[in-house]
């Protein structure tokens, strides 16, 4: 059993935006308050974090995590690793280091805007990070779990999705290979941003998130790190096809 947890489903500025004043960004509707893109997934009793935005801490709280066996980060963006310095209070409580999931080049820029974490003279309450290097072509474990990378690129970043069980993963997106479909062809769940109707430089549009869809016929498709320039989910959320449906922070899936 998979079961997936939306942690956040929005853009790195979140919805609503702040200053703006759309239609979408005032909206009343819970599921139109979107914080940075995240998922906690839970498999075979392991318990991932994929991505540490800013808003990690408060995704922690809203859902009650009280252990985690790792955290596997797609890329260096700050909506994605931003907050990572509040896995102080899992060192505390778990009395010991988190597991961090990374390519290197984004171990890099982990080191670098977290170096407190890592001189010689350790200030005592900062963050314990134990980094475990990964790529896009060698499938590992996270405790029993095993995890299947998928390669991608965010305009000229490469990033990581990720496969775990029959779900699969992909986030800042806006460019995927055949050989990379064919790793995720067939899953139960597909999780996949889509940014907006426009075009845009480094995320899929709607329509792009679809034709992935079809590419991959999974039983279920959700879509997620959505932009205030989507709109409301009410309305949004009608306009897609059977089993497809617009991600929402809270929502829980559950697959075999």
């Amino acid at each position: 059993m998979t079961r997936l947890t939306f942690l956040g489903t929005g853009t790195s500025q979140g919805v609503p935006v702040i200053s703006c004043g759309c239609w979408v960004c005032t909206s009343p509707d819970q599921k139109d308050k979107r914080l940075r893109s995240s998922v906690l997934v839970e498999h075979d009793g392991t318990r991932i974090v994929i991505d540490a935005g800013p808003d990690f801490r408060q995704q922690m709280l809203s859902q009650d995590v009280k252990r985690i066996d790792g955290i596997l980060l797609t890329h260096e963006h700050k909506d994605h690793i931003g907050g990572l310095d509040d896995v102080r209070a899992f060192n505390y409580t778990m009395k010991a280091p988190v597991d961090i999931y990374a390519t290197e080049r984004v171990q890099q820029s982990i080191k670098k805007d977290f170096d407190y974490a890592f001189g010689e003279n350790k200030y005592p309450g900062a963050p314990d990070f134990n980094l475990v290097t990964i790529d896009g072509d060698t499938p590992f474990k996270v405790g029993n779990t095993d995890v299947i990378p998928i390669k991608g690129m965010h305009y000229k970043i490469p990033v990581l999705g990720f496969r775990i069980g029959n779900v699969a993963y992909l986030t800042d997106f806006n460019k995927i290979e055949p050989e990379e479909v064919e790793k995720i062809k067939g899953v139960e769940i597909l999780v996949v941003n889509a940014l907006r109707h426009e075009h845009h430089l480094s995320h899929f549009t709607l329509s792009e998130a679809l034709h992935l869809r079809w590419l991959v016929q999974p039983k279920y498709a959700y879509f997620t790190h959505v932009s205030h320039q989507m709109g409301r989910h009410r309305q949004i959320e009608q306009e897609l096809p059977e089993n497809t449906h617009f991600a929402y922070d809270g929502l829980v899936v559950e697959t075999i």
